[in-house]
Formats: structure tokens, C-alpha cells, sequence
């Protein structure tokens, strides 16, 4: 049968089976009983999609919705903190989902074409903590400014809000502006410093030039990973120090000079291994817990497909990273083992990404040695004897280790390791639009998925904030429809055959329509910026600026198959799922078109 279901839950009672308190869960006792349901005017709900198909029956007493099963039993998070870690082939998989754990897809990618699934390590399978990695990383920036590079000692005293800059930003070296703009490159939200700019300094600046800026390098930096967001705080805190304290920085030392400066810095950072020692010292203050992460990984092997690990970090790192990781899954005493390795093909270190994705990049392949750490020379992948001794040195694989350890090399490397005879049958989770994404996309072909840490709230307050912005949109339609009215009579003004005992009603008539439009302008603009306000104090959503996809929305929905709020997220699916993306509408469908 087919029924409409209301905006408020109802409740509905039949002979053959039992309802639940909700419209969107049942459990059945009947004996082939087939229920299907359409949601045709309802709202979505956030644990469930658009359009509802759901069956039942009897035997198994299992429901399946859009193809996945849905057990009887109530539903186990799948956080860590002693709970247990349900995923897709668990028994207590195929539940319904999470709005803010969700996989949504861009491109259509059918999972059975897959052979080999890869991933990042740091920001993808390892999820730092910002207010504890993003404060480390900014105290050891400012100490290297001030002891290596020669910035005054007041720094030190500085503090760091780990909430306030978001991804997406562009920073403008030369003018010590941080901007947020839509998908068509125009500038919505602009700051000096800390100090916001008006719409007339913003237009004076970026929209009033014969040919449009680009926005990308060399004169402006693009906070597109959450390693950035730290410098771009620090650099806007030197901008209003620069300018409300003259002489402290020299004036030879400008606003891009300065932005080279924290670069520099964290470079430094990251050279000396100040960050990693820190993290590697207690890796719980650092990094979140994942109790599905290794669940995950042996789900998809365990469904036939190669799972590789490609990473910029050093092997040292890595290996401290992956046991803290998979520690709950490893044996040992919580000392640095290699166990984790056994969820894995093929381990690529030190890999210097984006430039590995390109197959003509001539950077030489090395075995690591896990126990010493040492480089051992390899054609290609091969195994070579060394000088003074006749015979191949065995790989890890053939010592009967799952795993080989690598480090550099290129992608056509990799793809030799792996057996890989199509770059479209590879799929890579990654969290760097430039460099994790856009490249293998781009230039391999590969399928993509990325992940979007922020997403997860995102999509919450998206559900909660459903019917201001509908609000919203009402409101904004109807200052438009006034200044139609306005124009129309203010277009009748110019005839000369209209009696001037007319054109006084009309003028009257005008005027109040004006007054209508400002008070519709104001609220209007004050429930936009509240809903704006509720995303971020300053930044707004994510996905957004204005009415326009953010130009980080653009290059998500260009380069990546996929995106979701973290990687694990891919344990709640089947392994050979077929994805599939929404329908797009052009704004001439969008009113036509039921939402």
C-alpha cells in the first residue's frame, strides 16, 4: 500500500503486527507480512533517506530498508569506551544510520568494481584532537617565530581559539585578509586581522577590477586542510599586531613576508620532530579513539579487496600511530608492535603526496625494515641482493607477513604492488582536497572519498534548522515579489496620460510598499545571520556562503565520489554497495520539482 506520512510521528496499529512509538521503525509478527512505504511529502528524516522502501517478513524476523537489513534488536554505538563496535557484517549491522555518520555521493561508484581500497593516515584514519594537536602545533609555531626568526617575545603570551578559522578560508598574503567566498570565486565574508571588512571595502577590493582575481597561489594561501587552520589563526593574530603596534615588527617585514614567516615555522616544526615526539609521548591526548576502525578494515578484506596505507608521515610515526589505533585489536602490552600490519597489503611511507601521484615522478621505492627501520634498496618493488651477498634478500611477504613496508616510490609502484590493472578500480579515503583528492582524482582516475570531520554537526543543525531556512526562503521570496510591485508602479509613473490624481496614489502606494520591503529586508537579514551564526560565530556553514555552495563545497562536489564525516563511517555499509547520488536540480526545476 502506498499512504502519505505527516510531518508529526503517527502512530498505526494492525492485526498482523506491532508499531513502535516511530512512523519509520516496526517490528513485525506476522507471517509474510509486505509492507512498503513512500514518504511523499514529508520531511527527511535524518535516520532515514528521502524515499522509504521498506519490507518485512515474517521468517526472520528482519526487516531490510532500500536493500539493507534492519535488526530487531536496539541499536549499540559505535564509539569506543568499552560498547561494542557494531559495523554492516556484524550481526547487529544494516541498522539504520546516523545522519551526521552518513556516506553521501557525488559520482555513482559501484563498490563491486573495487579491488583495492587505500588510505591516509593522519586526519583520515588517525582523527587528531584540535583543541589538544591544533595547540600544540600553534605554541610550537610561535616558539620558533620567536627563537629562530626573530619575532618579538610578546608572542609568547599569545593564546589560540581552535574554534574560530574553518576550512575553505583563502588567505590574501599581500593585504592580511582571510576571505571566505562562494563557488563562483566572489568574496562573501572578509576579514583584516580580526577585523571585519564592510561590503564597500570588500567591493572596493575584490569586485571592482576589469579582470577577476584567481584567488590561488602565489599570492594567496588556501586553508583546505585542518593542519592549516592553526597558522591561519597566527597569521591573522600578526596582522592586527602589526598594525595596531607599529615598530614591535619591522616595516620592511610586510603582510606576505610574514605569512612566509609561519610557514616557515611550521616547517620547522615539523622538520625538527618536535609535534610527533609529543604526540608519539601520549598518543591518547592526541589522537580519537576508533573502535570501528579495525572492524572496518577486516571487512573489507575479509570481502576479497587489497587494503593499502599511503602517508606522508615517516615510518617511526606511522608505526606509533597504528598501534595506538588498532592497539584494541593487537596483542602485546601496549608497546610498539607491528601487529596492525596484518590489516594491510602493502604500507607506504614518507610518500611526498601530491608528487606521487604522478607515475613519471622518478623517486626511488625502499623497503623498510619494521624492527631497525632501515632503507633497504628494491627495482621497483623487487627485492635486491646486496653488495656481497649472492642470493635475493626474501620480502616480508615471503617470510609469511601480510604486509610490506615501503618507503617513497610512485603510484605506478604502487599500482604494480598491488596488481592493479585499472586506476578506476582503486578507491582512496583521504582528507586533503589538493593533496589527497584533486591529484588522484585528477590525474590517476582514481575513486575518491573524502573526509569531512566537521560534516557530522554540519548535517545536525542542517536537520534542526530545517524550517527556519525554510522560513528563509519564504521571506526572501516575498521581498522579492514587493520590489516587483515597486518596479511595476514605479514603471507607470512614466506615462504621461496618467492623471496626477493617480500618479499621487501610485506614489503613495510606493512608499508603502518600500517601508514593507525594508521591514521584510531587516527580518529577513536577521534570520539569515542568526541561522549563519548558529554554524559558526564568524564563518558560517561548512558547505555554504550566502545562498551559494562555498568554493570548499565546489571542490568537494568536483573531486570527491564521496565524502563523509569520518572513514570509519565505511564499516555501516556493505562492501559491495552501489552508491548512487541524489538528483541535481537547476534553479528552474527547484520550484517545479518537489524537494
Amino acid at each position: 500500500m502506498t499512504m502519505r506520512i505527516p510531518k508529526k510521528p503517527l502512530s498505526l496499529c494492525f492485526s498482523l503486527f506491532s508499531p513502535l512509538d516511530s512512523p519509520y521503525h516496526h517490528r513485525l509478527f506476522a507471517s509474510r507480512v509486505w509492507v512498503s512505504f513512500r514518504v511523499l511529502s514529508a520531511p527527511t528524516h535524518p535516520s532515514g533517506t528521502k524515499h522509504l522502501c521498506t519490507s518485512y517478513s515474517m521468517e526472520k524476523n528482519l526487516a531490510t530498508v532500500d536493500g539493507q537489513k534492519v535488526s530487531d534488536q536496539p541499536r549499540k554505538d559505535c564509539k569506543s569506551g568499552g560498547q561494542k563496535a557494531f559495523i554492516w557484517s556484524s550481526p547487529e549491522g544494516g541498522q539504520r544510520i546516523d545522519i551526521g555518520k552518513q556516506i553521501f555521493c557525488n559520482r555513482s561508484l559501484n563498490m563491486r568494481n573495487i579491488v583495492a581500497v587505500g588510505f591516509d593516515m593522519d586526519y583520515t584514519l588517525a582523527q587528531y584532537k584540535p583543541e589538544t594537536f591544533e595547540s600544540l602545533a600553534y605554541e610550537g609555531t610561535i616558539g620558533k617565530l620567536v627563537h629562530d626568526l626573530g619575532y618579538p617575545h610578546e608572542l609568547l603570551e599569545w593564546s589560540f581559539d581552535w574554534t574560530y578559522m574553518v576550512r575553505g578560508l583563502v588567505l590574501d598574503k599581500k593585504r592580511g585578509n582571510i576571505l571566505k567566498m562562494d563557488r563562483h570565486k566572489y568574496v562573501k565574508v572578509a576579514y583584516h586581522g580580526f577585523r571585519e571588512l564592510s561590503k564597500e571595502e570588500k567591493v572596493g577590493t575584490y569586485g571592482s577590477t576589469l579582470i577577476r582575481d584567481s584567488f590561488d597561489e602565489p599570492d594567496y594561501a588556501l586553508i583546505d586542510t585542518l593542519f592549516s587552520l592553526a597558522e591561519a589563526y597566527l597569521f591573522a593574530q600578526l596582522v592586527d599586531f602589526k598594525d595596531n603596534n607599529p615598530g614591535k615588527i619591522p616595516d620592511s617585514v610586510d603582510y606576505a613576508h610574514m605569512y612566509k614567516d609561519v610557514r616557515a615555522a611550521v616547517d620547522l616544526c615539523h622538520r625538527d620532530g618536535t609535534l610527533k615526539r609529543m604526540v608519539a609521548v601520549n598518543p591518547e591526548r592526541y589522537i580519537n579513539e576508533d573502535a570501528t576502525l579495525v572492524p572496518m578494515l577486516k571487512m573489507f578484506r575479509d570481502s576479497g579487496r587489497s587494503t593499502f596505507l599511503v602517508t606522508n608521515s615517516l615510518w617511526d610515526y606511522t608505526n606509533v600511530v597504528m598501534n595506538f589505533l588498532c592497539r584494541p585489536y593487537t596483542l602485546g602490552d601496549g608497546a610498539c608492535k607491528f601487529d596492525w600490519l596484518q590489516y594491510f597489503d602493502v604500507v607506504i611511507t614518507g610518500s611526498a603526496k601530491p608528487g606521487f601521484f604522478h607515475d613519471e615522478n622518478r623517486a626511488n621505492l625502499f623497503e623498510v625494515e619494521p624492527e631497525s627501520g632501515m632503507l633497504l634498496n628494491t627495482d621497483n618493488g623487487t627485492p635486491m641482493a646486496q653488495v656481497g651477498d649472492t642470493s635475493p634478500r626474501l620480502s616480508l611477504k615471503s617470510l609469511d607477513k601480510s604486509c610490506s613496508v615501503f618507503q617513497g616510490g610512485n603510484v605506478g609502484h604502487l599500482h604494480k604492488l598491488l596488481s592493479v590493472e585499472s586506476s578506476s578500480q582503486v578507491l582512496y579515503v583521504g582528507d586533503h582536497i589538493y593533496g589527497d583528492i584533486l591529484r588522484s582524482k585528477k590525474v590517476l582516475g582514481w575513486r575518491t572519498m573524502l573526509v569531512v570531520p566537521e560534516l557530522a554537526r554540519e548535517v545536525e543543525l542542517l536537520w534542526e534548522l530545517r524550517d527556519s531556512r525554510k522560513q528563509l526562503r519564504l521571506l526572501r521570496d516575498e521581498r522579492d515579489h514587493i520590489e516587483d510591485e515597486i518596479h511595476h508602479l514605479k514603471w507607470s509613473l512614466k506615462f504621461d496620460n496618467i492623471e496626477q490624481e493617480e500618479k499621487q496614489k501610485i506614489s503613495s502606494a510606493v512608499k508603502e510598499l518600500e517601508v514593507k520591503r525594508d521591514q521584510v529586508r531587516l527580518t529577513h537579514q536577521q534570520a539569515q545571520r542568526g541561522c549563519h551564526h548558529k554554524f559558526h560565530k564568524v564563518w558560517g556553514q561548512l558547505m555554504k556562503t550566502g545562498y551559494q555552495n562555498s568554493r570548499f563545497a565546489h571542490q568537494v562536489e568536483r573531486f570527491a565520489c564521496l565524502y563523509t564525516s569520518q572513514v570509519s563511517n565505511l564499516s555501516l555499509y556493505s562492501p559491495d554497495k552501489y552508491y548512487r547520488p541524489s538528483e541535481d536540480y537547476m534553479p528552474h526545476e527547484f520550484h517545479i520539482l518537489p524537494l
